[in-house]
């Protein structure tokens, strides 16, 4: 990494379905095999595209090496994937846990990540300020 970064707060990173969905609370095993394919086939699986920080944690700590199934749909937004979820009974989805909705249940915790901001080298004057004031 050739910026500076620090930390300014913290995210979990959830698996989340609709409220009327089938799926329950999930192991890690059965998380990994559900966006591997191998579940209810009614349950619509959507995922980030690979790029996404939100999709790289959840590949690192569900999937460990596995690929998501290719049936899977992409989501362009967590904003697009909170909507989904809250409105589609047969979907399951990934979601920070900022945006996750009340009309949707958490199945799996995948992990608590830092959020991070990024300067370009050293921060110097008010940026260097507000970094420390965001870490707070």
């Amino acid at each position: 990494m050739t910026s500076s970064a620090y930390q300014i707060d913290s995210e979990d990173i959830l698996i989340v379905t609709h409220r009327q969905s089938p799926v329950q609370n999930l192991t890690l095993a059965e998380a990994r095999a559900l966006f591997a394919g191998q579940g209810d086939p009614s349950v619509q699986v959507w995922v980030y595209s690979s790029e996404e920080d939100v999709q790289e944690v959840f590949d690192q700590f569900v999937m460990a090496g596995l690929s998501v199934t290719s049936s899977a749909r992409v989501a362009a937004t967590p904003q697009q994937m909170s909507d989904i979820l809250v409105n589609d009974s047969n979907a399951v989805g990934i979601l920070p846990r900022h945006w996750k909705a009340g009309d949707d249940r958490e199945v799996f915790a995948v992990a608590t990540v830092p959020v991070l901001a990024m300067t370009q080298g050293e921060s110097l004057g008010v940026i260097k300020e507000l970094s420390a004031c965001l870490q707070k």
